[in-house]
């Protein structure tokens, strides 16, 4: 029977639009039980062995596919789950039709001059990201390409997702939380030059939305200072 579904994944895949592939998988857009839908294809690891392989994909599956419903469950916008295939390490989720990602987003509005457009964007992410660290997830990899909006920040229907929980675990350390905000500094600041006051905005914006705050900016200084010290030995 496993086989059988893992040889129906495989035929669906087939006949799929590839998206993008990356180091750990494969991006497929297609339509699953009619319903736009994005899967995401954790291939194999060929200079790993394979039973070490086989379990390090599958728990790398399972915690994406935990740390998405527990945001949802906390009321966090991220795509729904349709469906999982674990043997062929495969989640089938929701197509977040009509957005764009906030990489584009913040691009465009540097080039239209919208800096309040701009400072209201940090605010929310900032917001959604403590959110998701009260929660104890840790997204891994956030940049403002993992980041969608759907809709104008002006407007009530307007929606924030955070998307791509591939690299992400749960976790209630202040420092795994103060890593999660350095990479998305670190991200932020090289892919949108200029923009350290916006930055800020956004760590304000989360400090004053976590319960948890303090002792995790007391950890992103940390990392941050760590970081400074090893640019100055290099």
């Amino acid at each position: 029977m496993t086989q059988e579904r893992s040889m129906a994944v495989s035929e669906f895949l087939s006949k799929a639009e590839l998206l993008k592939q990356g180091a750990e998988a494969r991006v497929y857009r297609a339509e699953f039980l009619g319903q736009p839908t994005i899967v995401k294809e954790r291939f194999p690891k060929r200079y790993r062995h394979p039973v070490l392989d086989e379990k390090l994909t599958h728990r790398r599956t399972v915690q994406e596919v935990r740390s998405i419903l527990r945001c949802r469950r906390a009321g966090i916008s991220a795509p729904g789950v349709y469906f999982v295939d674990y043997t062929s390490h495969c989640i089938f989720l929701e197509d977040i039709v009509g957005s764009s990602t906030v990489r584009d987003h913040i691009a465009s509005a540097q080039q239209s001059g919208s800096c309040k457009d701009l400072e209201q964007l940090a605010e929310r992410v900032g917001q959604i990201v403590a959110k998701m660290h009260d929660e104890d997830v840790i997204h891994g990899d956030l940049t403002t390409s993992n980041m969608l909006l759907r809709g104008a920040l002006d407007d009530r229907e307007a929606t924030l997702f955070l998307i791509d929980f591939g690299l992400s675990y749960i976790s209630a350390l202040p420092e795994d939380k103060g890593v999660d905000l350095y990479v998305l500094e670190k991200a932020f600041l090289s892919t949108h030059p200029n923009t350290e006051a916006l930055f800020e905005r956004l760590l304000k914006s989360y400090a004053a939305s976590s319960k948890k705050s303090p002792a995790v900016i007391k950890k992103l200084d940390e990392v941050r200072l760590r970081g400074r010290k090893r640019s100055m030995v290099g």
